[in-house]
């Protein structure tokens, strides 16, 4: 029997969580210091943990929880600082370069295209030779005829060939690109993009160019440098070929080969309602599901020879072996950030039993999690290992030492309890992290985790070897999926709040712990008032007349949430990204959300794409709010939400706040005007403040407007057509008057907007820009009416686009 170990000293839990904090600390960088002061702290850090060892008591622990913190912290730096001195020089952004180099992983397929890694080798500009990063993200767009207007790199891609064929992982290829540095939308609660392109080591973001004036994309040879990434790429062609329906087929290569893309939106959006996300891609579940199998194979076959038993314990072997063969299943899953989490984890807690280590388990917790941290500091960003661990905490908290249950109703009974608990602790920082929980989650789990794990998975594994197990693996799936869509059309399937700060959401999600902790009763219902704060936190709002206005970060387009004291608007809702994709489901609803605003209104000013992109899926969430739209009467939105039209002199008002329309005229509706000419104009006003929001009219409209008696001066300019040639003439903006004008417009996008002529009219007049690739989302209230809010600002961190 094995001894219990008891760290020397106790000071093993304080140097972790030292270690974990200090790696916490860093990551909260607005910008890096330099190398020299990260330097400094590892001296610094090496004489903290002299001075901890020759001193006693808590002095000692308290000197080494420091010295392992700045350890973390200067470590850390130091690497962030090493792979941000390898970034994309600005003088070639936007230029025509000649790369050569490999494809570096699956790519991933969509109707628009292809998206891969792509590892560069050389690269020239202008018959010079330049540097680039290391690892570029690239798009590949496909000639449909049909590009998005929104989308500027597939419509700047100018491609007059489709895809030749695919692309395969291995592939040495020669492509002219157009790379740009990392960039992506910076909002309240949504998702950092670039945040994700640091942690998979990917520096530049960019497009093949195919046009008639660039050297044609060339196929150089198949090299043998990733044969994993091309054996998960053949595998996932077999399986579209052998399951019919496309809906399976993505389901089983995201279970296979890690596809998650593969996925469609509607079904994600089944799996989130129900709270089975976790379960329909290669996670830690998968993961441990696999090594645990493995462990038992390995263990049966051990045992099978009487001189590998003498040579060492099967239960050794067994484990050990488990977890070599669930590397194995996660290397060819795609290492996507949770396996890596699981096989570390997995990884040490397996080498501390079998080194005979049975420490308590709060501190073989806190070591797996400081083994992952050393590994990728920038996980503890990441949703999901918040949900792992805590999950695993609890496992770890609620185990009994009475053994495994015995037989099956035990098994289930066990199953389910451990179920239960794991979801009354992780509902609080479920809604901390969404602000959405899913209240069917419970039922939903009971029979997805069995039928995944125990049906669907190894049916999708096994049909590698035998394809048609894959069309049976389908049909367990078109099961599962009709179980769960009824479950998530049920009126009370999901509970959505408004995400609270940091400190509410800590709060609960410790009353949540503390509620399935194996503690008397008495102690567990001290948890439940924890959890009042993040279950009745709600935004501020304005005060009665007053009002304010959130310009969402969504590239090329115009989106403008304005609320009063109860009311709130949409005015536009931004582009569509691809055939797949658009502002309203990636950005708008989750935002939306997680201020649990619900909309009185949705004004989608005109019918050009980059401002109707999102109107779809914003209708589907906000089913109460009223269309007021130019969109003639057979535009497609007409079939979701008959669209009142926008006509000027209409007037409404909100909680002492005044909403105008502007244009168009009665009159503009019989004449067949452009778009751009009919888009809706709407004026927000109190006593004291205004705001005028043009969407894309050009210099005619805004004549029109100013042979209006209605008055225009305003505090806030939404600059018209995102900064066009053709807007923003001198007499409108010496009628408008504005302290602040703000540009919605696309970083680096191909229109070139806002015009540079058009910036120095705006300088002339003494009126202040504000451009949303540099703010971000821009947050204006009408009681500070002197300046914008900008959400790069507010929460800037180091790996985020430096200007």
């Amino acid at each position: 029997m094995h001894k219990r170990h008891r760290p020397t000293g106790d000071l093993i839990f304080p140097a972790l969580l030292g270690f974990v904090v200090g790696t916490a600390l860093q990551l909260q960088q607005a910008a890096l210091w330099s190398w020299t002061t990260y330097l400094i702290g590892l001296v610094l850090a090496l004489l903290l943990w002299l001075a901890g060892k020759a001193v006693t008591g808590l002095t000692r622990s308290a000197l080494l929880a420091l010295a392992c913190g700045t350890l973390a912290l200067a470590s850390t730096g130091l690497r962030a600082s090493y792979y941000a001195a390898h970034t994309l020089e600005p003088a070639l952004e936007g230029r025509n370069l000649l790369v050569l180099g490999v494809v570096d992983a699956m790519p991933q397929q969509s109707q628009d295209g292809e998206r891969f890694r792509y590892a560069v080798e050389s690269a020239q500009w202008q018959g010079r030779a330049v540097q680039l990063p290391s690892h570029l993200y690239l798009s590949w767009y496909a000639n449909t005829g049909n590009h998005f207007v929104e989308n500027e790199e597939a419509l700047d891609a100018e491609a007059d060939t489709a895809l030749p064929g695919g692309l395969q992982a291995g592939e040495r290829w020669q492509f002219t690109l157009r790379l740009k540095a990392p960039h992506g939308g910076s909002n309240p609660f949504g998702f950092d993009y670039e945040l994700w392109l640091w942690e998979q080591g990917l520096q530049a973001s960019g497009y093949v160019r195919s046009g008639r004036h660039d050297a044609p994309p060339k196929r150089l040879a198949q090299t043998y440098r990733h044969p994993i990434e091309l054996a998960r790429q053949q595998v996932r062609e077999k399986i579209y070929q052998s399951v019919g329906a496309s809906e399976f087929a993505g389901l089983i290569a995201a279970l296979v080969v890690g596809d998650q893309n593969a996925i469609n939106r509607s079904d994600w959006n089944i799996f989130r309602a129900t709270g089975v996300a976790h379960l329909m891609s290669i996670s830690g579940l998968h993961i441990t599901m696999f090594a645990w199998l493995a462990a038992l194979l390995v263990g049966w076959l051990w045992r099978r020879s009487a001189s590998l038993c003498l040579r060492w314990p099967a239960t050794d072997a067994a484990l050990l072996g488990g977890i070599f063969l669930a590397t194995l299943y996660a290397l060819f899953s795609g290492w996507g950030v949770p396996s890596q989490r699981t096989i570390l984890m997995l990884a040490t807690v397996g080498l501390l039993r079998v080194r005979g280590k049975r420490w308590p388990w709060p501190l073989v917790w806190l070591l797996a999690c400081a083994v992952v941290v050393a590994v990728d500091p920038w996980a503890l960003l990441q949703a999901g290992f918040w949900l792992s661990f805590v999950a695993v905490g609890i496992l770890f908290a609620s185990d009994s030492d009475s053994g495994p249950p015995r037989g099956v109703l035990a098994r289930l009974r066990a199953d389910w309890h451990e179920q239960w608990l794991i979801t009354l602790a992780l509902t609080p920082l479920v809604l901390l992290l969404f602000g959405q929980v899913s209240l069917v989650g419970l039922a939903a789990n009971a029979v997805a985790i069995p039928v995944v794990t125990l049906l669907i998975t190894p049916l999708a594994m096994l049909g590698v070897l035998l394809p048609v197990l894959w069309q049976m693996a389908a049909w367990v799936v078109s099961g599962l999926l009709w179980y769960l869509h009824w479950l998530a059309a049920l009126p009370f399937a999901t509970l959505t709040l408004a995400q609270a700060p940091l400190w509410a959401g800590v709060v609960s999600v410790l009353g949540g712990l503390l509620l399935a902790l194996p503690l008397p009763w008495r102690l567990r219902l001290l948890g439940l008032p924890l959890l009042l704060p993040v279950c009745l936190w709600q935004v501020p709002r304005p005060l009665p007349g007053q009002f304010d206005l959130l310009a969402a970060d969504v590239g090329q387009g115009n989106a403008v949430l304005v609320r009063t004291e109860r009311h709130a608007l949409m005015y536009d809702s931004g582009p569509r990204f691809g055939r797949d994709s658009d502002a309203g489901e990636r950005v708008l609803v989750p935002l939306l959300r997680a201020l649990d605003e619900h909309l009185d209104t949705l004004i989608i000013s005109h019918r050009d794409s980059d401002h109707t992109g999102g109107a779809l899926a914003l209708l589907a969430m906000q089913p109460q709010a009223t269309l007021l739209s130019s969109i003639e009467d057979d535009n497609v939105m007409q079939a979701t939400r008959h669209a009142q039209r926008c006509i000027q002199g209409q007037h409404w008002r909100w909680d002492g706040v005044d909403f105008d329309i502007l244009h168009p005229s009665a009159a503009d509706y019989a004449l067949g005007r452009k778009s751009n000419a009919m888009s809706c104009v709407l004026r927000i006003s109190n006593s004291q403040r205004s705001a005028l929001l043009v969407a894309d009219i050009e210099q005619p409209q805004e004549a029109q407007l100013l042979a209006q008696p209605t008055a225009l001066q305003s505090d806030l300019l939404l600059v018209p057509h995102h900064g066009s040639k053709t807007s923003s003439s001198d007499a409108f903006l010496a009628a408008v008057q504005p302290r602040l004008a703000l540009v919605q417009a696309g970083y680096r996008n191909r229109f070139g907007h806002p015009a540079a002529s058009v910036m120095a009219r705006y300088a002339q007049h003494g009126i202040a820009v504000v451009l949303s690739p540099r703010c971000g989302a821009a947050r204006w209230l009408s009681t500070q009416p002197e300046q914008v809010n900008c959400q790069r600002e507010q929460a800037r961190r180091y790996w985020q686009h430096q200007f």
